[in-house]
């Protein structure tokens, strides 16, 4: 049986309808549920999650912020392609910030952490060659415990939206033969860099992962970075 493109919504009191909204939306767009190219009916976007179509709108202008929905003239919303040229500028800002999280984590996690972030690397080495999708799981934990462990909240909020505006390449970047295994070994000597408290290595180390990450990507797209 076929997925649903989106889930009818469940009202959390935590949270105001157009926040679960966007939060739908962008998720169905991040796992490719929603394509890049298509249009976005308020319509039908409202029927499918079961509410009214101010909490859509509301969500869908948030979604345009955010890079992930373009507004055509006269013509309405589409899910945001993503050129190489976007790919390129998003990894050259999130090398430069996973490197200043990887070097704040050292400054400031604590051993709980640490123990945690271990534990994650260990997961990541079990899931890897049998599971692609628990692997880009895995490898998504991985790094959002370094952005907790900066201690940076407004960071924390930067690199994630970064992270998922090119989430839907993640498996395609780890499916490219010989990444995983390298891709490991950058997790393993950044945990080693964290846990000795070396700042400005665990910051070289996060750098040169993202950019080979990015490189990965390219070749698998048939892009050279220039």
């Amino acid at each position: 049986m076929e997925e649903p493109r989106l889930i009818p919504i469940k009202l959390d009191n935590y949270k105001p309808l157009r926040e679960l909204v966007f939060e739908s939306l962008r998720e169905a767009i991040i796992q490719g549920r929603l394509k890049p190219g298509e249009r976005l009916m308020e319509i039908q976007l409202a029927e499918e999650m079961g509410v009214s179509r101010t909490p859509v709108r509301e969500a869908i202008r948030k979604l345009e912020l955010e890079g992930f929905v373009v507004m055509v003239p006269r013509k309405g919303a589409y899910v945001a392609g993503i050129s190489v040229k976007d790919i390129v500028d998003v990894f050259e800002v999130r090398a430069a910030l996973e490197a200043l999280a990887a070097g704040l984590a050292a400054e400031r996690i604590t051993e709980e952490e640490l123990e945690e972030l271990e534990r994650a690397l260990v997961k990541t080495y079990e899931v890897s060659g049998h599971d692609l999708e628990a692997l880009v799981e895995t490898d998504t934990r991985f790094h959002e415990l370094i952005y907790k462990a900066s201690r940076n909240e407004r960071l924390v909020q930067i690199i994630t939206n970064l992270a998922d505006q090119i989430q839907r390449f993640r498996a395609t970047s780890l499916s490219q033969p010989g990444r995983t295994r390298h891709a490991l070994e950058e997790h393993k000597q950044i945990v080693e860099a964290i846990s000795e408290r070396n700042v400005e290595l665990a910051q070289i180390l996060a750098r040169e992962h993202i950019e080979n990450a990015e490189q990965s990507l390219l070749n698998a797209l048939g892009e050279a970075k220039e």
